[in-house]
């Protein structure tokens, strides 16, 4: 990470390796679930639509990432690229969660994100689906936090 907490590394615009790049440490901080340092990936104005919520400023994003953490609980993610051209990025991701009565839900969804010149994010686009398993359905079994550089992708796992 840039020592510049206003830059975000890699820049756009990106390279098949640099997309890549940035679809991990995008994964990485959302499986470390920390509303704060997630936030830090966006610019201060960044404008959010995630589900039917729709949300600008780091302020509600922070906000928003309490409230979502604090429901799904054992949260993990996994992301994958879709696509990438010039300062945009398009990404796949199913992540698997449970509630507080012990339901378990797959989630999978795309998000477009679009970058500033400094590697921040100002516009994340979210479609997400969720789907009721069984604990015995789940595929993410890792301990929490980041994902094992060895573990399945989401195209390993058929999703």
């Amino acid at each position: 990470m840039s020592s510049d907490p206003n830059k975000r590394p890699p820049f756009p615009p990106f390279t098949h390796e640099t997309a890549i790049q940035k679809v991990r440490m995008a994964e990485d901080a959302w499986n470390e679930r920390d509303p704060e340092r997630v936030s830090l990936a966006y610019t201060v104005d960044s404008v959010w639509r995630n589900r039917s919520e729709f949300l600008s400023r780091r302020e509600a994003i922070v906000a928003f990432l309490r409230r979502k953490w604090e429901k799904e609980l054992d949260y993990r993610l996994i992301k994958e690229l879709w696509a990438y051209q010039d300062n945009r990025i398009a990404v796949r991701f199913a992540y698997e969660w449970h509630d507080h009565s012990g339901n378990w839900y797959r989630s999978y969804g795309n998000e477009n994100w679009e970058f500033d010149t400094n590697g921040l994010m100002r516009r994340r686009i979210a479609s997400i689906n969720d789907l009721p398993i069984t604990e015995s359905e789940r595929k993410y079994h890792w301990a929490l936090g980041r994902r094992p550089d060895d573990y399945p992708s989401l195209s390993d796992l058929g999703f």
